[in-house]
């Protein structure tokens, strides 16, 4: 019997100050909004997918965004790895997080979409992938082929109903709340959940309105983090939403598949996904998020399973500066003998404290500290044993401390 850790992830975001806020634009691109939180979170939802044919002006747009940083991590591990943070794990040094370029097309109810990234988040967005071998006039299928694209696909929105969208390719998943852009989330770090969950998909969507608030979108996709499918089976998923713009949005999702790659110990078991989250805006500057996720696979090994969730609160000390908190924590189940899901540990979770200073509406400064912990020791301190090639890195400590100062600007 293992204990079902449930979460809830708050988040309050008040302004101290007079006047309107100038917040980065959504993930979908476009102009900026004065309650970017709020398309933030709807450009996760179905009720954003589906949208409206728009004119030949306003039929294409180009953006993009540059993310960079300097991090110190307090453990000074010899190796100059932060471990299990997925985008922000360079000790003492300056990198280059992520470069995008990200062009999208609406018109006569053709919709397309291509962004293209490079720097060290795509590769870690890209752990996952499949390595697949070639043949005789057929190229392998690996993470170097792949990392350069965040997203690319294209659709069409059929006059039926209030509208129905169906797209084909690559999509970032839809699974919780936050975004791969920096410039979308309250922290310069993503939370565990974002980090453990997967980040995108490839395969074919319908969405369509319901009514003025509701919205559903339906899916058939390759798996989890797998643009060229490891396995003969597919996955699918369901998301329903309800939205009343600058008030309140929620998400609910069911996702399901077989997920392990052929040949796997634990067989051909079915996994399952739940997530919800709900945003609900109090006033103009006063919003709560609320974002839980868990699931299980009853294998040939037994139950795998896992639960987790976020606690966040943001504060608009001025229009051009903010405060944030986020807490979260994952619980995971791995029968005997089995491959872990995500970490594999019955506990992993972190603290997140981000300063956010905005001289202009496009450019944003993080100081972020971040405290991360697990029930065994999974992170490196000091001089740390092996060489990361013949002989792994040997983990010596359950916590780590870290400060990071970052800048993003987007176009």
């Amino acid at each position: 019997m293992w204990t079902f850790v449930v979460a809830l992830s708050v988040v309050a975001q008040v302004n101290l100050a007079d006047g309107g806020v100038d917040e980065p634009a959504p993930l979908d691109g476009g102009p900026q909004s004065t309650q970017a939180e709020d398309k933030r979170l709807e450009a996760a939802n179905a009720a954003a997918l589906v949208g409206g044919a728009v004119t030949a002006a306003d039929a294409y747009d180009l953006s993009g965004y540059v993310e960079a940083f300097y991090q110190w991590n307090f453990n000074d591990p010899s190796n100059g790895i932060t471990a299990w943070r997925g985008f922000d794990n360079r000790h003492n040094t300056f990198t280059v997080g992520n470069a995008v370029v990200d062009l999208q097309w609406d018109y006569e109810n053709v919709v397309g979409r291509v962004a293209l990234q490079v720097g060290h988040t795509p590769s870690s967005y890209y752990l996952a992938e499949p390595g697949l071998s070639g043949a005789a006039g057929v190229n392998a299928s690996n993470v170097e082929l792949w990392k350069y694209v965040q997203q690319g696909f294209v659709g069409y929105r059929f006059p039926v109903g209030r509208g129905l969208l169906v797209q084909a390719g690559l999509f970032l998943s839809p699974i919780g709340p936050e975004g791969i852009a920096v410039r979308d989330n309250w922290n310069w770090s993503r939370s565990t959940l974002f980090f453990a969950l997967p980040y995108y998909h490839t395969g074919l969507r319908a969405s369509a309105s319901l009514t003025e608030r509701w919205a559903v979108t339906l899916a058939a996709y390759n798996g989890w983090n797998s643009v060229v499918d490891n396995n003969g089976e597919k996955s699918f998923s369901v998301q329903a939403t309800w939205a009343v713009p600058e008030k309140l949005a929620l998400s609910f999702l069911y996702f399901g598949g077989v997920e392990r790659p052929r040949g796997a110990v634990e067989g051909r078991a079915w996994r399952h996904l739940g997530d919800a989250h709900v945003t609900w805006f109090v006033t103009k500057a006063v919003a709560l998020l609320g974002h839980v996720s868990g699931g299980f696979e009853a294998n040939a090994l037994g139950l795998a399973a896992w639960a987790g969730a976020s606690l966040s609160a943001r504060l608009e000390v001025r229009k051009w500066l903010f405060l944030a908190v986020r807490g979260d924590a994952l619980h995971e189940r791995v029968p005997s003998g089995g491959s872990p899901i995500f970490f594999g540990l019955p506990f992993v979770g972190s603290g997140t404290a981000t300063v956010d200073v905005r001289p202009h509406p496009r450019v944003s400064f993080r100081l972020e500290y971040r405290r991360d912990q697990a029930s065994t020791p999974i992170y490196f301190r000091g001089q740390v044993d092996g060489d990361g090639q013949a002989t792994p890195w040997v983990p010596s400590r359950a916590a780590q401390d870290t400060l990071t100062l970052g800048a993003t600007t987007w176009f």
